[in-house]
């Protein structure tokens, strides 16, 4: 087997920059929020993931200083909204580069409803949402120590909706879902439509 190997700080060498494709598929974080003045922003992040369980902990990744990111800083919370293939046309909408004062969900033509346990609206539609409030927000940097344009923002989940319509057998079936998400390259994007069992084996 032959490989194309590279140092990423010399350049990757071909057409793409193949990166975002081989970490992917990834989920979309669908994060809404609120100014300091209560106007409502929503956005989608592909550097997003859950990286604890108990107790439940979501995290995102803005690279530049985007209005989700002033927003959380400035209220402590956010929510994240399930991105599903239904809605997709929606996500991608409110992907746009709109002034601080646009409320995406007005942009996208979404019904908003207010958030349970903390004050930021959620996507009234979501088949889930998760409602956060901050824990921490790190300024990256890289291996020389030198300070990047990306903040890693994590929140814990204080309150959880979930459609009736996706719960099957008590579980929340993300084939029905219909889940999307993001897989590398400009527009690249998959739907989860079915999944397949894998135990993990008994040792000992």
């Amino acid at each position: 087997m032959q490989f194309h190997s590279y140092d990423p700080a010399e350049g990757h060498g071909l057409p793409h920059d193949p990166f975002k494709a081989i970490v992917a598929p990834r989920p979309i974080g669908w994060i809404s929020s609120t100014d300091s003045e209560g106007v409502a922003n929503l956005a989608p992040y592909s550097f997003f993931n859950a990286f604890v369980s108990s107790p439940p902990i979501i995290g995102f990744s803005s690279e530049g200083r985007k209005h989700s990111l002033a927003n959380i800083e400035a209220t402590g919370v956010f929510c994240f909204n399930l991105a599903t293939r239904a809605m997709a046309e929606a996500v991608n909408q409110t992907s746009g580069a709109y002034p601080a004062e646009v409320d995406e969900f007005e942009a996208a033509g979404l019904e908003k409803t207010p958030c349970s346990a903390i004050p930021a609206p959620r996507v009234a539609n979501a088949l889930a949402a998760l409602e956060c409030k901050v824990t921490a927000i790190h300024r990256l940097s890289d291996l020389d120590g030198n300070g990047l344009e990306a903040h890693l923002v994590l929140g814990q989940v204080v309150y959880v909706h979930i459609a009736e319509t996706a719960l099957i057998d008590g579980r929340f079936d993300i084939a029905k879902a219909g889940t999307i998400a993001r897989c590398g390259y400009r527009g690249d994007y998959a739907e989860v439509t079915e999944t397949f069992e894998m135990l993990r084996p008994s040792i000992g």
